[in-house]
């Protein structure tokens, strides 16, 4: 009796991690092009070099846990001459502006699932754009989910990598890493993950395809 492909057969591929930014959510992430960061600083009235001139410490913090939400927030307000309130609101309308749920991707991810492999998701963000972009409720059914500002940990860090590892309960060599930039996806070929650098959906889906035949 033919046995059904899947990950519990012969295949050494058990699980497919996503990135969330230009992977499962679609946006520019080009500073030449308008995108969340040029929207607000063009709302605010300044130019991009004094909004990250602004930004730049508290935003880097928060994405790592290093400060809470309302701390980064109160002191990005204050450089950027503004609210706190006022600046979460801008920056919510800017993520619903500039990103869109990969709904392809996304069905494409449950349909392998169903066929015995596990899916998660390892994503680099700051509180404001996990609850935009990462909210549970978008992303039910996946079997891991680790956010940088949840862990303290963000990618290129080798240690966030073995994070998911442990967590999928896998080894590298079972697992498919999907990312946008080429950065993230080094140190997870190093561990010894097969690796897939994002460009559109059709190219993905083919080379996320291939590996688990």
């Amino acid at each position: 009796m033919e046995q059904k492909k899947g990950a519990n057969n012969n295949n050494k591929i058990k699980a497919v991690i996503f990135d969330i930014g230009g992977v499962l959510q679609l946006g520019n992430p080009s500073f030449e092009h308008p995108n969340v960061h040029s929207y607000i600083a063009k709302k605010l009235g300044i130019n991009l070099d004094q909004y990250f001139d602004s930004i730049d410490t508290p935003y880097a913090k928060s994405i790592e846990k290093k400060i809470s939400e309302k701390k980064a927030l109160k002191i990005m307000a204050r450089n950027l001459k503004t609210n706190p309130s006022e600046l979460r609101e801008l920056y919510f309308k800017a993520y619903r502006k500039y990103y869109t749920l990969n709904k392809k991707l996304l069905e494409f991810a449950f349909r392998i699932r169903k066929r015995g492999y596990k899916i998660a998701i390892l994503s680099d963000q700051w509180y404001l754009s996990k609850k935009a972009l990462a909210s549970k409720n978008l992303y039910n059914g996946f079997d891991e989910i680790i956010i940088s500002c949840d862990v303290g940990l963000r990618k290129p860090n080798p240690e966030v990598y073995r994070l998911i590892l442990r967590k999928l309960k896998l080894k590298s060599k079972e697992i498919i890493f999907v990312d946008n930039q080429k950065w993230n996806i080094t140190p997870a070929k190093k561990l010894g993950m097969k690796t897939i650098l994002f460009k559109n959906n059709k190219q993905a889906i083919q080379e996320i395809s291939k590996l688990l035949k």
